[in-house]
């Protein structure tokens, strides 16, 4: 038996490896929109998009940092209004949501992982923008909605920092970097198959819905 998977934000770097993954998948049917066949911040276009799928993988965002400071605004648009739609669809069409959040909702502040129910407190307008849509998730979605905070995405098919410093380090014999920051690079392909994996789980019932790190 299949189950129809819709991936948003499909041309970008974790959407394209969620495709592949899917794809891999002998008992998934897959819909892969990228950004020009589907803009999330338009409400009828999501619930068109999102009828008859079982599962919706929500790869679309704005990731523009630096730029949301300039566009707070625009970004939240896209990263809580166009959730906003997406979780709507999702509980009229009894669908699973598996969103991508960040760890810019949380303060960055602790000297130890965070749990997943630490407290929120994002410092910049990226971080707040995403923690509209992670509200929605779980105001909308309380037992279908899956919110999955992620870190310093890096892999091959889209820019990223590990990139970046591959690509400097070739050219350059020295380089500067910032020091006052700290993370996991986490590779984009092994995100999506956890992600797949997650939304196998939820399917049969062995994943309670809500956040994960």
């Amino acid at each position: 038996m299949t189950t129809s998977w819709l991936v948003t934000g499909a041309g970008g770097l974790l959407g394209h490896d969620m495709v592949a993954e899917l794809a891999a998948d002998p008992a998934a049917e897959v819909t892969a929109l990228d950004r020009e066949r589907l803009d999330i911040t338009d409400p009828a276009a999501v619930r068109a998009a999102v009828a008859g799928h079982r599962v919706v993988v929500n790869c679309a965002a704005w990731t523009d940092v630096d730029g949301a400071e300039r566009a707070e605004q625009a970004a939240t648009a896209v990263n809580g209004t166009g959730v906003r739609h997406l979780a709507h669809a999702c509980a009229d069409n009894g669908a699973i949501l598996l969103h991508i959040s960040t760890d810019y909702v949380l303060p960055g502040n602790a000297r130890r992982p965070y749990p997943e129910d630490a407290s929120t407190g994002p410092v910049n307008a990226y971080g707040r923008s995403k923690l509209v849509g992670e509200r929605a998730v779980a105001e909308l979605l309380p037992h279908t909605g899956y919110i999955v905070r992620t870190a310093w995405l890096y892999g091959a098919h889209g820019p990223n920092f590990v990139a970046t410093v591959l690509e400097l380090a070739a050219r350059r014999e020295t380089l500067d970097v910032v020091a006052d920051q700290h993370g996991q690079p986490t590779w984009s392909r092994a995100l999506a198959r956890q992600l797949a994996a997650l939304g196998r789980a939820a399917l049969t019932g062995r994943a309670p819905a809500g956040v994960y790190h």
